[in-house]
């Protein structure tokens, strides 16, 4: 099994000949204390403008130098280093000498024994020097990703990790910049298909500038995650925001309600907070509906991956066959509370039905349609999906017929009949 490690440098002149000479120095110990057989280093230095590369040129004996001429950005260098080597497992650990190579035969060993696809070094322990505005944000980062996720990470970030080549489909595209890593780790904790361990590891403080800049890399980070996240489990940030709009709508109407059942009345004032809540929840039954539909087509373009996306309470809703009790019920409700003012119309021309049932009514009119819409709509992905796996079904079928009338190569064919292959 071969492992490459890959290290991207921009202008590291003052740490680029250690970190070398340590990497070179560690081959020996991953081999002998990991599944790793062989071990390749590859350095990139991604548009460096001082002597990174004059520096890191006197080891080119021993590793593999990429130069580019311009920079492409921390994630373009790895994925260049990764895309040029045929090995097992793809590592990279930043230039700046925090971490210790030697680190990379515990990733190797966890990556083998759990079986995991991306082994990450954790940055944030008892042996770490890392910053606290740093830690501040990994915590922040790694909060937001188990809300939507089922597995947690504490260090998003660690630029020392390794991963196995055969999990690159899963994982791919990644960016080219700095939020490689964050985009990394959101699409491992959030693919169903794809299994990501992290291992405490000691951290020391870098020496020179960092890359980092909080504020600018920060929001890139925010981005990737949310990204990741809508793409893997959009339910889940849909889900919040129903659940976000549906209380403030019930906090509205708290007051109204307590004084109705007080006074068996509505006062004028309250004709904003019953507009307010109307539209607040109505947005709250889009939003459910939303995370419905968003976890349904993610099932269905992404079945290996996101697994069970769509959350409980809505497939729940949808698919049992008293879903249309529902939607009739609300419309139901909304007719009886201006049916009577309906009938003073149409019999005398007039009405004088307190505005608050109407509101009410649009307010359930409007749930009811929104249900009926989506549930339409989920017909018509159920017909999709079904079609969908029937060509999948049809295009696996074709390339095993395809597979088993290919003639062996004429070489192959001869040895056959010689006895050497069986």
């Amino acid at each position: 099994m071969k492992l490459l490690i890959a290290i991207p440098a921009l202008n590291e002149e003052e740490s680029i000949d250690s970190i070398i000479r340590r990497s070179i120095e560690a081959r020996e110990f991953i081999c002998a204390n990991s599944p790793a057989t062989e071990v390749a280093i590859t350095v990139v230095s991604d548009g460096s403008t001082d002597r990174t590369v004059e520096r890191a040129s006197q080891h080119t004996d021993s590793i593999n130098l990429i130069v580019f001429p311009q920079n492409k950005g921390y994630g373009a260098a790895i994925k260049e280093a990764w895309r040029q080597s045929d090995a097992d497992l793809l590592g990279f650990l930043d230039a700046d000498g925090t971490c210790d190579p030697k680190f990379f035969a515990t990733l190797c060993k966890t990556a083998v024994a759990e079986n995991a696809d991306v082994v990450l070094g954790c940055r944030l322990n008892t042996n770490s020097q890392m910053p606290p505005i740093r830690r501040i944000g990994n915590f922040i980062f790694a909060t937001i990703l188990s809300v939507f996720s089922s597995s947690s990470v504490r260090d998003t970030a660690s630029g020392m990790r390794v991963v196995r080549r055969s999990s690159l489909d899963r994982l791919y595209p990644l960016p080219d910049g700095l939020h490689f890593t964050p985009a990394m780790s959101a699409r491992a904790m959030l693919s169903e298909g794809t299994r990501i361990v992290e291992v405490d590891m000691p951290y020391h403080e870098r020496s020179g500038e960092s890359k980092l800049r909080v504020a600018k890399d920060g929001l890139r980070f925010l981005k990737v995650i949310l990204e990741a996240a809508f793409l893997y489990r959009p339910s889940r940030p849909l889900g919040l925001l129903a659940i976000v709009f549906a209380v403030f709508a019930a906090a509205l109407m708290w007051s109204p309600m307590l004084y109705y059942f007080r006074n068996r009345s509505v006062a004028e004032w309250m004709i904003y907070r019953f507009l307010i809540s109307d539209l607040s929840g109505m947005t709250a039954c889009l939003c459910f509906c939303a995370s419905y539909l968003t976890g349904r087509m993610t099932s269905i373009a992404l079945a290996d991956e996101s697994g069970s996306a769509r959350s409980r309470s809505s497939t729940w809703l949808f698919q049992t066959r008293w879903f249309w009790t529902v939607p009739v019920g609300f419309s139901v409700v909304g007719g009886l509370l201006v049916v009577s003012s309906l009938f003073d119309r149409l019999t005398t021309g007039m009405t004088y039905e307190h505005w608050s049932r109407y509101v009410v009514m649009s307010f359930c009119f409007a749930v009811a349609i929104i249900l009926w819409v989506t549930r339409a709509i989920d017909y018509v992905l159920t017909l999709v999906g079904s079609r969908l796996e029937y060509l999948k079904m049809q295009t696996f079928g074709t390339a095993l017929l395809l597979r088993s009338h290919i003639s062996p190569p004429a070489e192959l064919e001869t040895e056959k009949n010689a006895g050497t292959i069986v």
